[in-house]
């Protein structure tokens, strides 16, 4: 978001397709496949896509149940498509993007849109940089008005980046370098990848931004901020055809870019050991211990498995590794597992923050014997259609609010390339069976494939 779209540790974040929200009702049983995992799925979503005669790709879902509109404009542009030395670029412009164009001042775009009743934001990310607003309906020419505007003309002068830059480099003070565990999602990244882009985080370094200078971001700005480099996603009560007609209006007269967007998509080289790092730092009370797996791509075949892997690891505290870590052998205060899935192969985390007397080496053992009780013993079928169950939850309660059907959408447009993922992906998960499960915690929960952190309780 505008305050920060960085990993917090310490705040439990989870990076699956969808969050488990449910639990298995008591008494639940049978196979997988059966029972109260096929008797519930979400409405489809009955989109529409267009694409404008300079790239831009429009995609549509009017829905009349409440008079809102939510509208996201996602820049297939994130930190991973950074220069080294050229870090947090991406997250700077999420700020910049409220700094003014041609006919909108500085931060007139959100108190216009907070004057009508409705509130906007932005989010930075690996693979994207999101904007978005909800607002009452009769609105929507004007937002797309507002959006086109700043699309094709923002204001990136020197007075806006300096001040801005100051403004990310104290949301990096804050969120990382003074939090808790805040340095831990660089520090195993680093190890982690060589030469991928996710090698570093979307916060970027204080020593990056103050380096740049206004050329370099204006031509990260210029290659990057293009109607061919984005997706418009409407999303609520309106008309389509008037939609579209006011999206032509207002946007395709933006020039697309003059060259290919490039991408840094060199694929990280197979890894073929075990990475051990040890830090320590100044606030970390307690010790603790990251193991950073290497697994394939969000919408990859094997990520449905892994994803209901993570239900089983860390889904509530009825998950294995609460269960065994927290509450059986209370070595460790918190323990969980998530699957970072993005658009190139990133990592699946598995951690503990120990109990004081126990050591994150303890944590570490205790962590890889919970995965691997994966590989060998087939998951029992009522807890994989717990599993399920949490991911139906998540599927049918995170598209409640056309935010949330927005957003599902342009992530499979810009990530999975295809929109109708919505419509089909909660059938790659109810596939899944137990011996998914065991394949793929022995192909992916290895030695080979996992970097550790470990940290030590910072000394008095």
């Amino acid at each position: 978001m505008r305050l920060g779209a960085v990993l917090l540790f310490a705040a439990g974040l989870t990076a699956s397709f969808a969050a488990p929200l449910a639990a298995q009702k008591p008494g639940s049983q049978g196979k997988a496949s059966e029972g109260s995992a096929s008797a519930a799925r979400p409405p489809k979503l009955a989109f529409t896509t267009h694409t404008l005669a300079n790239g831009l790709q429009v995609i549509l879902l009017e829905e009349h149940a409440v008079p809102v509109i939510n509208v996201q404009v996602w820049y297939h542009v994130g930190s991973k498509d950074e220069r080294e030395g050229r870090t947090g670029f991406a997250h700077l412009f999420e700020h910049l993007m409220f700094k003014g164009s041609a006919h909108v001042g500085p931060e007139e775009h959100s108190r216009i849109i907070e004057a009508v009743g409705g509130y906007d934001n932005a989010q930075t990310n690996d693979d994207t940089t999101n904007f978005f607003e909800t607002f009452p309906s009769h609105y929507l020419e004007r937002i797309l008005w507002l959006e086109a505007d700043r699309m094709g003309s923002l204001n990136v002068d020197e007075a806006n980046f300096k001040s801005e830059r100051e403004v990310v480099k104290e949301e990096r003070r804050v969120r990382v370098d003074n939090q808790p565990y805040g340095a831990i999602e660089e520090d195993l990244r680093a190890a982690a990848f060589t030469v991928h882009g996710y090698h570093h985080t979307a916060i970027g370094s204080i020593a990056d931004l103050d380096q740049a200078t206004l050329a370099d971001v204006r031509e990260f700005h210029d290659t990057y901020y293009k109607p061919n480099n984005a997706t418009l996603v409407i999303a609520g009560d309106f008309a389509s055809e008037q939609a579209l007609a006011w999206a032509r209006k207002y946007f395709e007269g933006i020039p697309p870019s003059a060259k290919p967007i490039p991408r840094r998509d060199t694929p990280e080289p197979p890894q073929t050991a075990e990475r051990t790092v040890e830090k320590s730092y100044s606030n970390t009370p307690l010790p603790a211990v990251v193991i950073g797996y290497k697994i394939p791509a969000r919408y990859a075949p094997d990520a449905y498995p892994l994803d209901l892997a993570a239900n089983i690891l860390a889904g509530g505290e009825s998950s294995r590794l609460y269960q065994t870590l927290v509450y059986k052998d209370q070595i460790a205060v918190q323990s969980a597992g998530f699957g970072n899935f993005s658009e190139h192969p990133n990592l699946f985390w598995a951690y503990a923050i120990m109990n004081a007397g126990h050591a994150a080496a303890e944590g570490e053992k205790a962590v890889v014997a919970v995965l691997d009780g994966l590989k060998d013993h087939p998951v029992d079928p009522r807890e994989l259609e717990k599993a399920k169950n949490q991911e139906i939850a998540g599927f049918i309660l995170g598209r409640d609010t056309d935010e949330e059907k927005a957003v599902a959408l342009a992530a499979a447009a810009v990530i999975g390339k295809d929109p109708g993922r919505v419509n089909t992906e909660l059938e790659q998960y109810l596939a899944v069976t137990p011996a998914d499960i065991a394949r793929v915690a022995k192909q992916y929960f290895i030695p080979q494939r996992a970097t550790v952190l470990i940290m030590p309780p910072a000394q008095p």
